[in-house]
């Protein structure tokens, strides 16, 4: 990149760029350029077919750079920022202990602090998109859509509707559906929030309101999100209370399809695979949250051989989307690639793939982002290839699944605009935010009845030191 670029040089309405890599689908090329226009992509080609289609239109060179799509977070809880290291070292299903106190707190304001910072770090990871899975707060979730607007992420932003409580305050049926539909209407338009409905988990919610959530999600084309086959006590939870595992349970109810996204799905058997490839229902794979807290991990390299519809989440772990397409190849190598000799594990450009363009499909966002393409959003990276790590270059798409990290992301956009440059805000103060939520977060975390097992790292150091003597 010519040592005189600036960002004020990537703010125009109209770009012609040039790097000298573009990730198509089928992966990097050299010589390619796109023109961005209108918040779109409005023209991917060869480099001396763009200039000659738009003599107009000067043309910013970008060397040692690629251009590649930003990432999509498939599953992300934007409300639980505050918390983050305190699920460090805990048991599976911390949401009863941790996030349900935690979000319990949380008014309006708090929930705009959190989720902004929260987007915030997504966009410093690469991504562009993110899927919330929705909020249990007191505080509205239009805060949370307030807070990812201003920061530029784009959101799929869920709607929570649980009538058996499920952590949160329980209400009427009706009351429910209207407060989704309302959700759905408001946000049908908007150009960043892409409303959506959820259940936070299937045993939060009636059958009926299984059903008439996942009806309303369909008829809106808006995804119906639920958390399902994550933790060994939730499907023996199901098993004791229905009869059946919570996604036989789903697809006895005629719940799933192509609309619905499942969190996790981690412990699924032959047969729930094959009810995922009837219906069609995408997946939320979540590799970080297996390492960290999980019971097992999903069968990703075997849902993308049947065709099984799935994108790559952080469940909130960590935003940083080269880790995190790192720990989605490693994780299914130690599951699964060990045991059957498998060395490969999806040859890199797999879950690069499903952290992008089927991502996107898997969230709901087809024809709208996760690839470069005249007619999709400009949502897309700058990543600085010019570096040690990448040199010599042999395969681009696998060292940026093994070797990429977040410092090599020069700049982001999303809908055309230039969101950050160099991991910080163009147009909003983000080290303002982290000082406010560093006064914040503190009396919120001490205000929610949160139940931890393990201590943190220093008392646990301390006391395996007592014990050993």
């Amino acid at each position: 990149m010519p040592p005189d670029l600036s960002p004020d040089q990537l703010t125009a309405g109209e770009l012609m760029l040039a790097p000298d890599q573009l990730m198509l689908g089928e992966g990097p090329v050299p010589d390619h350029a796109v023109v961005v226009s209108g918040g779109k992509f409005a023209d991917v080609g060869p480099r001396m077919q763009v200039r000659a289609r738009h003599p107009g239109l000067a043309e910013l060179l970008l060397p040692g750079k690629l251009l590649m799509s930003g990432f999509v977070d498939a599953h992300h809880h934007l409300t639980q920022t505050f918390g983050k290291a305190l699920a460090f070292g805990e048991p599976s299903e911390i949401f009863r202990r941790i996030w349900v106190p935690l979000e319990g707190v949380l008014d309006d304001e708090l929930v705009y602090l959190t989720a902004k910072a929260a987007a915030l770090e997504s966009l410093r990871g690469g991504f562009t998109a993110v899927v919330d899975a929705g909020t249990r707060a007191e505080g509205s979730v239009a805060a949370v859509a307030k807070a990812t607007k201003e920061a530029g992420l784009r959101c799929v932003l869920g709607f929570i509707c649980n009538d058996l409580g499920g952590g949160g305050a329980a209400a009427d049926r009706d009351t429910i559906l209207a407060r989704a539909e309302a959700h759905l209407a408001r946000w049908r338009a908007d150009s960043l929030v892409h409303p959506s409905l959820a259940i936070s988990i299937p045993e939060a919610a009636t059958a009926d309101m299984l059903r008439e959530t996942s009806f309303l999600a369909a008829r809106s084309r808006a995804v119906f999100q639920s958390h399902v086959n994550e933790h060994l006590a939730a499907v023996e939870r199901s098993l004791t209370q229905v009869g059946r595992r919570p996604l036989e349970y789903l697809y006895d109810l005629g719940v799933l399809g192509p609309h619905v996204l499942i969190a996790h799905g981690t412990l699924v058997t032959p047969t729930e695979l094959a009810m995922l490839r009837e219906t069609n229902t995408a997946v939320a794979y979540n590799p970080v949250a297996s390492q960290w807290k999980g019971n097992a991990v999903a069968p990703a390299t075997l849902m993308a051989t049947l065709g099984i519809r799935f994108g790559i989440g952080t469940d909130g772990t960590r935003s940083d989307a080269f880790r995190l397409v790192d720990a989605a190849e490693a994780a299914q190598r130690l599951a699964f690639g060990l045991a059957n000799g498998d060395s490969s594990c999806g040859g890199g450009w797999t879950w690069l793939e499903h952290a992008t363009q089927r991502g996107a499909d898997a969230s709901g966002l087809a024809g709208v982002t996760g690839a470069i393409a005249p007619g999709l959003a400009a949502d897309f990276l700058l990543v600085d290839i010019d570096v040690p790590e990448f040199s010599p270059s042999w395969d681009l798409t696998w060292e940026l699944v093994r070797l990429g990290n977040r410092d090599q992301i020069v700049a982001v956009f999303v809908a055309g605009r230039l969101r950050l440059w160099r991991g910080w805000p163009v147009d909003w103060d983000g080290r303002a935010l982290m000082h406010e939520i560093a006064r914040r977060a503190r009396d919120a975390v001490a205000r929610a009845p949160i139940q931890r097992i393990h201590p943190v790292s220093q008392k646990h150091r301390a006391a395996e030191l007592e014990r050993k003597r």
